[in-house]
């Protein structure tokens, strides 16, 4: 079963071999990789997203290891709330790393789907994980059914507030995973002269009670210039960070931080 609708009209896609068609007409190409494009134009960009180069850092860096904890405890935690014959999405998931984790715990009970607004993430993923259905979309216009998706990830990604309420079933679990207050604390050190804390907001949604939270805090020690360039360039302090502070970075060959995650579980309200 094809688990993502048409973005123009809402219908059910047929998946052939080369494109998903809706019953109004509506046509979209799969790529090579097997994932389709259901991004219907906005802002006049060609472009969404991470580029290819943040795509291949964020890559490098996950297949390190060091964020595997993590990568372990969401895949545990969504078996605990596994629904047989359900449907499990993962939005903007990026280059696939969790969205396989995922699937290889649930996958024999649930459909899994995946999508995110960069081409080049989705490309990635399509090629990382072939048993996940993959698409490039927006969580902001989210090519799924109403109230057809039992189990919501967001991880690192933009929280739709309106779009994640109108397509999770009632009674349907969001998961999210934020960082802590001391999240890669080491990393901004070697960078910035005046460190800070991230903010960490409460941890309750509008519309969903929260059945847990799980607190993850670990230390690393990235061992080549490389692991640390890709660290960095996966983070939004890249793109606020001047020259003389990356340059700072780059003289660095080990670098030991702190990593803080919380993993929390919502249950959608039922009425």
């Amino acid at each position: 079963m094809f688990g993502f609708c048409c973005p123009v009209c809402g219908a059910a896609l047929k998946n052939t071999q080369k494109a998903c068609v809706c019953p109004n007409g509506h046509n979209f190409d799969k790529a090579k990789a097997g994932y389709v494009h259901l991004l219907t134009s906005f802002s006049g960009r060609k472009t969404h997203g991470d580029n290819k180069e943040m795509v291949r850092a964020r890559r490098a860096f996950l297949e390190t290891g060091a964020y595997a904890p993590l990568k372990n405890a969401i895949a545990e935690t969504a078996k605990k709330y596994a629904v047989t014959n359900g449907t499990a999405l993962d939005s903007g998931c990026g280059e696939g790393y969790y969205t396989a984790a995922i699937a290889e715990k649930i996958g024999n009970t649930m459909q899994v789907l995946g999508f995110d607004i960069s081409k080049d993430a989705v490309n990635s993923a399509a090629k990382y994980c072939k048993t996940v259905q993959f698409a490039v979309a927006s969580a902001f216009h989210i090519p799924a059914k109403a109230e057809s998706v039992d189990l919501l990830f967001e991880i690192f990604s933009p929280y739709s507030e309106t779009e994640f309420l109108r397509v999770l079933k009632p009674g349907g679990c969001l998961f999210e995973v934020i960082p802590g207050a001391r999240h890669l604390y080491g990393l901004k050190a070697a960078v910035y002269d005046k460190p800070y804390e991230n903010e960490v907001a409460e941890f309750s949604r509008a519309g969903y009670a929260l059945l847990e939270s799980l607190h993850l805090q670990n230390e690393i020690t990235l061992q080549t210039a490389a692991d640390i360039q890709n660290l960095f360039l996966m983070t939004p302090y890249y793109y606020k960070t001047g020259k003389a502070e990356q340059t700072r970075l780059c003289t660095l060959q080990t670098l030991t931080t702190e990593t803080e995650f919380y993993i929390l579980v919502y249950r959608k309200n039922t009425i």
